[in-house]
């Protein structure tokens, strides 16, 4: 499985192998930092550095992890607990652990986008 490089989610002009904040992960992925912390929390391999006053520096590898999380939590509709698994072992180890019902396919999603993108054209417009 190959890593993405933090520069697909991250458009703030560093680096792509720069350190990035806290606060720039949780906007990258448009997530809640207290997300990140809990998820610091459920997935061991998930440790960014700390400095002093405990402020987090993610490097892109964590970034990378960050992504990996999000997509298997967010967009594949794994369990916690399923995600943990999938990125320890590479396979979750009951088949509860995807909710493919609940997750709609990218094409999708675009559709459906265009068509409220559409809808609101035509109020605006009729206003």
């Amino acid at each position: 499985m190959s890593q993405p490089s933090a520069s697909v989610f991250f458009t703030d002009g560093k680096a792509p192998d720069a350190m990035r904040t806290i606060g720039e992960v949780a906007a990258g992925f448009g997530i809640k930092q207290h997300i990140l912390r809990y998820w610091e929390q459920q997935f061991p391999m998930l440790r960014p550095l700390k400095r002093s006053g405990g402020r987090r520096l993610y490097r892109p590898e964590d970034v990378a992890l960050v992504a990996e999380i999000d997509r298997l939590i967010n967009l594949e509709g794994y369990t916690l607990k399923g995600a943990r698994q999938v990125l320890e072992n590479g396979e979750p180890s009951s088949g509860d652990t995807v909710i493919e019902q609940a997750v709609p396919q990218t094409a999708d999603v675009l559709i459906r986008l265009k068509a409220i993108r559409a809808k609101l054209s035509d109020a605006l417009a009729a206003a």
